[in-house]
């Protein structure tokens, strides 16, 4: 048995209760041999980052199940006859929470410049620019929540922040930033991250794509 993660854009004129029931006859192939659903989460409608099916959105449900991978064709089968099913993505899973939010770790404590602390005559000697450019980074360092970025778009560099053990591909405000405007992927060379995480990277942002979540092109204005 192996865990999977299946992600589900349906026609946004059903009903929650319609798709509960259209969702349970197609788990009933998926858990055939012995499977089990562990999770079920109705994201409701939303917006598609692009056309999909000459449709602006979509009904989107992500579902977490065991199953024997022999059980999977019919159950791909089913879902591919069912026409109010506009696309769906099945993968296995990687640790992924249904809501879309990646996964971090503990942030790491941020080492002091030069090991000492500084004495009281050093912060009057210091100029204004000083001391407002030192409180911006002691609070981008504090604040919670993905790693940000500094500097112009495009030129960004990853600043201190927690550690994201694992990039969700359905975590769309994650992936943006390590996305430039035009929707292409920063290099490894600007965002400082490691060549494991940038294929992890290319791989959710593939991803994130196919499911109508984050553009493959950004149209520039002017």
């Amino acid at each position: 048995m192996r865990l999977y993660e299946v992600v589900y854009i349906l026609d946004p004129a059903l009903l929650e209760d319609a798709v509960t029931a259209k969702l349970e006859k197609i788990h009933e192939l998926a858990t055939s041999k012995g499977g089990e659903i562990s999770a079920v989460d109705h994201w409701g409608t939303r917006q598609f980052a692009y056309p999909i099916n000459k449709q602006s959105s979509g009904y989107y449900v992500v579902a977490h199940f065991t199953a024997a991978p022999e059980a999977l064709p019919e159950y791909e089968r089913l879902i591919r006859l069912d026409l109010e099913i506009m696309r769906y993505l099945l993968v296995v899973s990687e640790g992924e929470l249904t809501s879309g939010a990646s996964v971090l770790g503990e942030e790491r404590p941020r080492p002091a410049a030069d090991g000492r602390e500084e004495d009281e005559d050093e912060r009057d000697e210091r100029e204004p620019e000083e001391e407002e450019e030192e409180e911006v980074a002691e609070e981008a360092h504090n604040r919670v929540g993905p790693p940000e970025f500094s500097g112009p778009r495009g030129r960004r560099r990853r600043m201190e922040g927690p550690p994201i053990l694992v990039l969700d591909y359905k975590d769309v405000g994650t992936i943006s930033h390590f996305m430039t405007e035009q929707g292409k992927i920063l290099p490894k060379r600007t965002t400082k991250v490691s060549a494991a995480f940038q294929r992890q990277l290319g791989r959710a942002v593939k991803r994130a794509r196919y499911l109508g979540l984050v553009p493959y092109t950004r149209r520039t204005e002017g």
